[in-house]
């Protein structure tokens, strides 16, 4: 049988599209991983990439759409080094109108030629990390919030709802259920008092960063006593707990830790890890942080535990290309959750092949310009070279 010309055509330019990659594949030979057959299997796709912004995220009650050309590529590529990028003006917009030829991309001060660009929308995985050892006025504003979460998910997101204090407490895994998120919201219950014994791991056999894991037994100080208003909270060994549970999250979803905290960590006597181990972890998996400050972290101290120098929240998200929000009012953090998992959500997607960097170097730096002027561009600061295919695969 004849193929059509409209056939004929949209195989060439697929063909030349993927040539790049290619080539550039056989000059940085990484091992991919093997296929699945329903991906040997998949028809060569009759759309290009898409490059403009895309339509809003579906809100709850609508279709998911379904994967995309891009997405289905990123989840395959494992040699791409993947990059979400948040873009906003002066005024604190978002700006969705940026094209792919707008972007620079630098790894250790090398250009990078940007392989792969889309400004589509991508579901969550989003772990709900909350501060079980407030003190009571904002424990209260946090626990009349939580139902709101649900008001920035949409059917397509998972979401897994976790809490710590002294030690980390996993809930029940991740679901795109909104009926179960809502139940388990509902029955989340802010204690007024820390625990005084650990909760058991929530799972087994994960990988490790630096030889260390937050959910072992062993984390904290066994003999320590628990002070109610002192320090003695696990917040480094919690985020990494997170970070761990995200491992395993496919690369065509954001991966996202949403922490309600007042940003009192208790050191090395309480965690395992440093803030330092945690921020690796983040870099590794690709996993933005978005810290919510209750409102006595910065209103009740006179040295602000969320200053940029001090605070983990402010250096969790820095570093990885989340941000920070202020909640000095309890209907601030519905607002919040609505916001942040919007602009996790319709993120720019750069992706790249590194090309003329030490391939030896275990750590890589990344900076992204724009050409416009007068934009904030936000970022995860760099990656391990030894995260990529392994904390990213598929």
């Amino acid at each position: 049988m004849m193929k059509s010309p409209r056939k004929t055509v949209l195989g060439a330019g697929l063909a030349l599209l993927l040539a790049p990659l290619a080539y550039v594949a056989a000059q940085n030979p990484v091992k991919p991983p093997k296929p699945t057959s329903d991906s040997q299997q998949q028809p060569a796709p009759t759309e290009p990439a898409p490059q403009t912004p895309s339509a809003p995220a579906n809100r709850p009650g609508e279709n998911p759409p379904r994967q995309s050309d891009v997405q289905a590529r990123i989840t395959v590529n494992s040699n791409l080094v993947i990059l979400p990028v948040t873009v906003k003006d002066r005024s604190g917009e978002l700006v969705p109108d940026l094209k792919r030829d707008e972007f620079r991309v630098f790894e250790d001060n090398v250009e990078q030629h940007i392989d792969m660009f889309t400004a589509e929308a991508f579901p969550l995985s989003m772990v709900v990390l909350i501060d079980n050892d407030l003190k009571d006025k904002d424990a209260e504003k946090v626990q009349a919030s939580l139902m709101a979460i649900l008001g920035g998910l949409s059917t397509e997101d998972e979401a897994f709802i976790c809490r710590f204090d002294q030690f980390f407490h996993p809930g029940k895994g991740f679901t795109t259920d909104q009926d179960k998120l809502s139940k388990e919201l509902k029955r989340t219950s802010l204690d007024t008092e820390a625990d005084v014994a650990p909760p058991s791991p929530p799972f087994n056999g994960t990988p490790s960063i630096n030889n260390h894991s937050a959910i072992d037994e062993s984390a904290i100080d066994k003999g320590a006593q628990v002070i109610k208003g002192q320090p003695t909270k696990a917040l480094d060994d919690a985020v990494f707990a997170a970070a761990q549970l995200l491992h395993d999250r496919p690369r065509n979803r954001r991966r996202v830790i949403l922490l309600i905290s007042d940003g009192v960590n208790g050191g090395r006597k309480f965690n395992k890890v440093t803030t330092e181990d945690v921020i690796k972890a983040l870099l590794a998996e690709n996993i933005s942080v978005y810290s919510i400050a209750v409102p006595t972290a910065y209103l009740e101290r006179k040295i602000s535990p969320i200053d940029k120098e001090r605070s983990p929240l402010i250096r969790y998200a820095n570093h990885s290309g989340g941000e920070v929000y202020h909640a000095t009012k309890e209907e601030s953090f519905g607002e919040f959750y609505s916001r942040l998992t919007e602009e996790a959500r319709n993120q720019y997607t750069l992706a790249y092949v590194p090309r003329g960097t030490d391939r030896n170097a275990d750590y890589h730096s990344i900076e992204v310009r724009v050409k416009r002027e007068g934009l904030d561009i936000k970022t995860r600061d760099g990656y391990y070279s030894a995260g990529v295919s392994s904390a990213q695969r598929p």
